[in-house]
């Protein structure tokens, strides 16, 4: 939210500036507080409602994908994501844990993934 240009402070005045705008139920500090350190995320109705406040799309909120308007607005501010680092060891046991059609599952996808970076 700072780098939105919205150094609110304190969750007690995020939550409050969001229940403003929120035609639900009311979101505590404690929600806010965990959305800030990523303890837990907002649900959808609410992640539309912070991206119409922020005015960022709700894709990124949600993923971290597409484009902010102030990345449209610098394109040459581009910054990429730090690389992915996959832990094999732990991939492997979960994908060994899988039932069958769950592992053919997992297997069409990379390959389909594969053929998409056209790694394949």
């Amino acid at each position: 939210m700072r780098r939105m240009h919205l150094d609110t402070g304190s969750p007690t005045h995020i939550a409050r500036e969001f229940n403003l705008r929120f035609h639900g139920d009311p979101v505590t500090t404690q929600a806010v507080r965990k959305w800030l350190t990523a303890k837990s995320l907002p649900s959808q109705d609410k992640i539309r409602v912070l991206a119409l406040w922020l005015d960022v799309p709700a894709q990124w909120l949600r993923y971290g994908e597409g484009e902010r308007k102030e990345d449209r607005a610098h394109p040459g501010a581009r910054q990429d994501a730090a690389p992915y680092k996959a832990d094999l060891n732990w991939a492997a046991k979960k994908f060994d844990q899988l039932n069958e059609p769950h592992k053919r599952m997992v297997l069409e996808m990379v390959h389909a993934l594969l053929r998409l970076e056209g790694k394949q």
